[in-house]
């Protein structure tokens, strides 16, 4: 059971839009996209997610690939 529990970053993001997106599919089958509280959990999902990728991608730094100190030679 513990193997379908997400446990990096990337996972969890992308089990999150995953459920968001089956959410609309499943809702508009169904048609009940018409109900206005089916609207404002999807809405409010979709924006909860948009908030978090922005927060992540603000927040993540670029990573170099050698330390500053120690220099390279790689003209050969």
């Amino acid at each position: 059971m513990k193997q379908f529990i997400p446990q990096t970053k990337d996972a969890i993001a992308l089990s999150c839009v995953s459920i968001v997106a089956l959410s609309w599919f499943v809702a508009g089958l169904c048609d009940v996209l018409d109900y206005i509280i089916i609207k404002v959990v999807l809405f409010l999902g979709f924006g909860i997610l948009f908030v978090v990728a922005i927060i992540y991608g603000l927040k993540n730094d670029a990573k170099k690939n050698r330390p500053e100190d120690k220099l390279q030679d790689d003209s050969y």
